[in-house]
């Protein structure tokens, strides 16, 4: 396949090429590397409103509804670097297109479970050729365009993220309505055929030649196990107990948590270390020198952890306390779509303007906005429409903040160190997506629990049969309110339930508010980029990939 030059070559600063057109050959080799990444976000959020239907059809426990997405979060974010350096060695196009296979077939496996362990080992099959596919595509990006087009390449790829958050729900609730929920893992089947013809026909094949061979085994086991324990502890915490269970006995928790960071301590010193030694690693700490990417994946990390916790636990509110249907659902979601698409459109040339900082910065405010007014408004009488019109205003924001921030961050990054930056972007987003299931989601979950206990213990139900409902609420994340609330016996229970569903759901949309406010303050620290052609950033290297000399690679 032909070979793209690299950003800081003459011909990529030459403005003749900055400011060349896209080709139709270019514009369906971004379609391919979008339908990819579609496949991948959408099924970040596309079971969320189907979970309900889930855990009635295959007894899923709250428990392993957050493991049902936590588990292909934490094996996305976990191998990602690795997929992303053997993308860099081996070849873009060719872990793109094997990732893509392996994830077709868990997706086929996940649909057909029958038993929730079943469903769980096949999102964990998932999360793995997820991790091979998004920094392949990212990388691929950042090495085929150039200039002008880059930063439309960047804008679509940041947009398609952006808006599959929210097409997802759509998707899984018209499903879960009309069909059923395993559907929602066989529509990737088609669609993934679709990208592999792309792959074929138009995706021309990109990697570093000067990369050092080899396979970093201990930093991916360190890296992995690491991660594992810290999202395992947060999400068992309020089943096991975050020090001591129910029994009297020492809860695993803590030594999961303790255990999970001193590995991930462990990693980061075993990876400085054989990189001075020059060892391969898994990853290349000295880029972690560009100002970009060290600020920059600190902000992207607290975003992604306030945006999928506020996207996980909505749909569970909506349907179990405010009565929405799975379809329902999907339907007032879909107006974060159609926020972040409809600003997609004006984002370049607000770009052009103020920068894109800024543009990052008002996104960053218009999510806190949105999600600050959930927060406040959220009650049993709540109006869809007023919920639609912040859920509108946050997918403006997102439309306005993903894109941009993912260019900001590679902005001073060389193409021949893409695939490892890109890896270390998309990871630390997808540890900041686990660990806001695991930390949101658990906050829900436990609050659910404590205030619907307490509701309960003001009425006259027998103490034993208050314990019940309460152990019911807490295992299915509210998914049983509506059936109690059918019930004569049960409906004061369910309007008990129904109340500390709205107060726990106040809570951890607050929360998220707040959080999404640190990820703000982060964006203060990026560094300002000199503006090129047509008001794209360009990169103040030159090719070189730091810590060692090397000729500008050709991707």
């Amino acid at each position: 396949m032909s070979e793209t030059p690299a950003p800081g070559d003459p011909a990529t600063t030459d403005a003749a090429t900055a400011d060349a057109p896209i080709t139709r050959r270019q514009w369906l080799a971004m379609l391919t590397v979008s339908v990819g990444v579609s496949l991948v976000v959408m099924d970040m959020t596309i079971v969320n409103v189907a979970i309900p239907v889930i855990i009635d059809d295959l007894g899923l426990t709250a428990a392993g509804a957050q493991w049902m997405n936590a588990i292909y979060l934490l094996m996305l974010a976990s191998v990602l670097l690795a997929a992303g350096r053997f993308g860099d060695q081996y070849g873009r196009r060719r872990v793109y297109a094997l990732g893509l296979v392996l994830f077709m077939v868990a997706s086929l496996a996940a649909g057909a479970a029958q038993s929730q362990e079943m469903l769980i080992a096949a999102r964990f099959v998932q999360g793995l050729g997820a991790a091979m596919i998004v920094p392949s595509t990212l990388s691929t990006l950042n090495a085929t365009f150039q200039g002008r087009a880059r930063g439309i390449a960047f804008a679509v790829w940041g947009s398609t993220v952006g808006g599959m958050v929210a097409v997802g729900p759509l998707v899984g609730g018209w499903l879960a309505t009309d069909a059923s929920w395993r559907w929602a893992f066989w529509i990737n089947l088609p669609f993934g055929l679709l990208a592999l013809l792309g792959i074929v026909k138009v995706l021309d094949e990109t990697k570093d030649p000067d990369l050092q061979r080899g396979t970093d085994l201990l930093g991916l086991a360190l890296s992995t196990l690491g991660l594992g324990g810290v999202v395992f502890g947060l999400i068992e915490g309020q089943y096991y107990g975050w020090w001591r269970q129910e029994s009297g006995a020492l809860s695993p928790v803590p030594f999961a948590i303790g255990i999970g960071t001193v590995l991930v301590v462990a990693f980061v010193v075993v990876e400085a270390r054989r990189g001075r030694a020059g060892k391969v690693t898994l990853i290349d700490l000295t880029l972690m020198r560009f100002r970009s990417l060290r600020y920059g994946s600190v902000a992207a990390l607290i975003v992604a952890l306030g945006e999928i916790g506020l996207i996980f636990t909505l749909p569970l509110l909506l349907q179990g306390a405010l009565g929405y249907t799975p379809l329902g659902t999907g339907f007032l979601v879909l107006w974060l779509a159609v926020g972040t698409f409809l600003v997609s459109g004006a984002t370049p040339q607000l770009t052009a303007r103020i920068g894109q900082r800024a543009v990052v910065r008002i996104g960053l405010l218009l999510e806190v906005v949105a999600v600050a007014g959930v927060a406040l408004v959220i009650s049993l009488t709540v109006s869809g429409t007023a919920i639609a019109a912040l859920l509108f205003v946050y997918g403006a924001g997102v439309g306005m903040a993903t894109a941009q921030l993912t260019s900001v961050i590679l902005a001073e990054i060389p193409v021949a160190a893409s695939g490892q930056a890109s890896g270390i972007l998309t990871t630390v987003r997808q540890l900041g997506s686990a660990l806001g299931i695991a930390v949101l989601g658990g906050l829900l979950i436990s609050t659910l629990a404590t205030r619907t206990a307490d509701e309960l213990a003001a009425t006259d139900l027998p103490a034993q049969e208050q314990e019940q409902i309460v152990s019911l609420v807490r295992d299915s994340a509210g998914a049983v309110i509506p059936e109690l609330a059918s019930e004569p016996e049960t409906a004061e229970a369910a309007a008990a339930a129904q109340d500390s569903m709205v107060t726990a759901s106040k809570i951890t949309t607050g929360v998220a508010a707040v959080i999404l406010v640190g990820g703000l303050a982060a964006t203060l620290a990026l560094p300002t980029l000199p503006v090129g052609p047509a008001g794209t950033r360009q990169s103040r290297d030159t090719g070189r990939t730091p810590g060692r000399s090397r000729r500008p690679a050709r991707s």
